[in-house]
């Protein structure tokens, strides 16, 4: 058994629209967001034996501030390879892992992350937390899987089970979407 963990990117700031894509920092919700789940996180006591990463500015602004919020700090294996990867791309990934570690972290963007949980978790109707991924994973949202594979190059279609989906407006629901008046 493994143990696959997702963190979505917080909020990132589109007021400089000449700023590339990769280059988007968070913003203020974004860095409210990012503290948030870090705390959630350090509640939680999970911990992870690999942490993987796109190094777009947001998601380790992101790492950096929830890592604050956890009261630790972490060696992060940048992969320019997950920036706006396709789920497919992840996969090929987390099946070059070495070594096998028990758990890793895997910090990205949408739709990758969302379309992994998609491809590993079977669409059979027995995950309500799926079916909540399948309505949107917002900006910042933790998830958890446990992955019924002894090795990560086996990693596959329907191998995992969803164990945990937190979103920011799960904790404080400042962090969630903006209403209209």
């Amino acid at each position: 058994m493994k143990t696959l963990a997702l963190f979505r990117h917080a909020k990132s700031d589109w007021s400089d629209a000449r700023a590339r894509d990769f280059d988007r920092p968070l913003n203020a919700r974004g860095q409210r967001g990012a503290a948030a789940m870090g705390q959630y996180v350090r509640q939680g006591c999970w911990r992870f034996d690999r942490i993987v990463a796109s190094p777009a500015v947001r998601v380790a602004e992101t790492i950096e501030i929830a890592s604050r919020a956890w009261g630790r700090s972490f060696a992060v294996e940048w992969d320019r390879r997950i920036y706006l990867a396709s789920s497919a791309t992840l996969i090929d990934l987390l099946r070059e892992i070495e070594g096998d570690p028990a758990s890793v972290l895997m910090v990205g963007h949408n739709p990758g992350l969302e379309d992994l949980i998609f491809d590993l978790v079977a669409d059979d109707g027995t995950s309500p937390l799926r079916a909540l991924v399948e309505q949107k994973f917002p900006t910042a949202t933790f998830a958890v899987m446990e992955c019924a594979i002894e090795r990560w190059a086996d990693i596959g279609e329907g191998c995992a089970r969803l164990t945990v989906l937190t979103r920011p407006r799960d904790l404080d629901p400042a962090l969630g979407p903006e209403l209209p008046d």
